[in-house]
């Protein structure tokens, strides 16, 4: 895995760079840069304006005279790699027809940007929304059009090199997507995986559909590819060793929430005995599993998702408690 670090991207591949944020958190999301002889394609975004605008100033230090970023292709419609595509208001954007559906699922840019600002830092919910999301500026950010969708697979081409989309099974939303760069022998494969090394810990993913059987054939899928590189939605990037110790990772998630979901455990209580049988301590956000494994239990029971905000209660909760009761 060749990568050389220099300024705020990383180059990965010919033409190829990567926007790591370089530590883990809610909504540092890594993104894609593919620079073309006279174009240029992201993808994913930013959160916000502010920092899409860093991203697309360093981009355009690696284009070509008269070229510009012109399209951006969606892993998800999570606003965390969707929302930063608004400083590209000429772009084109790519994603799957579900994940457009997803859209109207997601809180807006101004619903953050008011919750953020109205929650009492002394309760679980507000401190958590305040640590959390209390960094980004949504003043300036709004939700970008797709502008064209696809399923199953679609090509595009940068200049010389192909792009190759497949879109995916629900995982992580119901709408994924991967993006393999066979010239670079990258894939970037969206929150379906969720980055950690011995070396750069991450997170405890947050997979909001699933099932995790799901997740784990497209981690399989990634596999096939042949690629050597994979950059994460979030945290390090990998290599196909990588992407097996997370593989491992899902299917212990997946046992313990089937044996507890079948000895009549709740699912809030599920990830509470998964988080104290401390199998991957290094992870952060622990409190994370209760989306995962609450989308587990749904799976199972036939269950619709209850909505975003009262699972994400839920999280803040049990943030709380893991901190013995304070922000």
């Amino acid at each position: 895995m060749t990568i050389t670090r220099g300024g705020p991207l990383t180059e990965i591949g010919p033409g190829l760079y990567a926007l790591l944020p370089g530590r883990p958190g809610w909504g540092l999301a890594n993104c894609g840069l593919l620079v073309g002889e006279d174009s240029a394609l992201w993808i994913d975004s930013p959160y916000d304006r502010r920092l899409a605008e860093a991203f697309l100033a360093a981009s355009r230090e690696r284009l070509p005279p008269g070229a510009d970023v012109d399209r951006v292709v969606v892993t998800h419609a999570n606003g965390d790699h969707l929302w930063g595509a608004c400083v590209l208001p000429a772009a084109e954007i790519v994603a799957t027809e579900e994940a457009r559906a997803h859209l109207c699922l997601e809180p807006t840019p101004d619903q953050l940007r008011a919750l953020a600002g109205s929650v009492n830092p002394s309760t679980p919910w507000g401190a958590y929304v305040g640590r959390h999301f209390g960094v980004f500026d949504w003043s300036a950010t709004e939700v970008p059009p797709v502008t064209e969708t696809f399923t199953g697979e679609r090509e595009l081409t940068v200049g010389r090199f192909p792009v190759r989309l497949a879109s995916l099974p629900p995982g992580h939303t119901a709408g994924d997507l991967f993006v393999h760069l066979p010239e670079q022998g990258v894939v970037f494969t969206g929150d379906v995986v969720f980055g950690s090394t011995a070396a750069t810990p991450g997170d405890h993913p947050s997979h909001w559909a699933g099932p995790l059987s799901n997740l784990i054939g497209s981690c399989e899928r990634f596999l096939a590819t042949g690629a050597r590189t994979f950059v994460p939605g979030h945290g390090p990037v990998l290599d196909a060793a990588g992407i097996k110790e997370h593989i491992g990772y899902l299917e212990y998630v997946a046992e313990r929430a089937h044996a507890f979901h079948a000895a009549g455990v709740p699912a809030a209580e599920a990830a509470r005995r998964v988080i104290a049988e401390r199998n991957y301590p290094e992870l952060g956000l622990p409190e994370r599993l209760v989306i995962t494994i609450g989308s587990e239990y749904r799976v199972l029971d036939g269950d619709d998702h209850p909505g975003m905000l009262p699972v994400m209660r839920q999280v803040a909760q049990l943030a709380w408690d893991l901190a013995g009761g304070s922000p």
